[in-house]
């Protein structure tokens, strides 16, 4: 999940569309919101985010240091126009990176990837046997033959893979794939997609990766 922090509306609805658009959850907040939120908010529902997008928000310099004591996920600032001043003192004040509007979304996304890259938080691929499972978009791979997924089974597929031999529960997944504000999915919908998506893998493979437990939830062999 994605978190922009902009003080117009029609921005943070543009963009929680635009990312909608490619199958990735976010959210919106006008800044006094958030900097309620990012205070107050459990670490599990933080630990969803895989970024934040700073807008046009007054004490924008003051936002990079209120979010990086609570979270690692990489801060991108965008800027309505170029001003070398003011990318200095973003990158002075904790910023990742500084772009300049209009960006698409794509961009954005391979530029946390490669935030988080540099930083060892993500790798561009995992290979376990003979499954290769990508972080920048791309479907994974079998035999080096391409596995075709629909967006959220393919999300669901990296986020396991991203915290494989570990168990991860329903509403881990949930808040990674859909995001913590999402109202208008159920929850459930997680196990929809995950029966698809062990369907799939099991006609490939031969048999089932993911192991599952009532109430304790999911997790990926650490071998395929």
């Amino acid at each position: 999940m994605l978190v922009i922090i902009d003080e117009r509306e029609i921005v943070t609805a543009g963009y929680a569309s635009r990312f909608g658009n490619e199958g990735v959850s976010s959210a919106g907040f006008c800044p006094e919101e958030f900097r309620e939120w990012v205070a107050t908010v459990a670490e599990g529902d933080l630990g969803a985010v895989e970024a934040f997008l700073l807008g046009d928000c007054r004490d924008r310099q003051a936002y990079p240091k209120m979010i990086k004591e609570r979270s690692r996920a990489p801060v991108i600032a965008m800027n309505d126009a170029p001003c070398l001043e003011q990318t200095l003192d973003l990158f002075a004040a904790g910023v990742d990176d500084v772009v300049r509007k209009p960006i698409h979304v794509r961009e954005i996304l391979a530029r946390v990837g490669a935030i988080k890259r540099r930083c060892d938080i993500e790798v561009d691929s995992v290979a376990l046997g003979d499954l290769r499972v990508f972080f920048d978009g791309r479907d994974p791979e079998l035999n080096g033959r391409v596995l075709a997924l629909p967006r959220r089974e393919r999300r669901i597929l990296e986020y396991l893979v991203n915290n494989r031999g570990r168990r991860v529960s329903k509403a881990q997944i949930f808040n990674s794939i859909y995001g913590i504000f999402d109202e208008n999915v159920e929850e459930n919908v997680v196990e929809s997609h995950i029966s698809k998506l062990r369907k799939k893998l099991r006609r490939q493979l031969g048999y089932d990766p993911i192991n599952s437990v009532r109430y304790l939830g999911y997790r990926l062999d650490g071998t395929i």
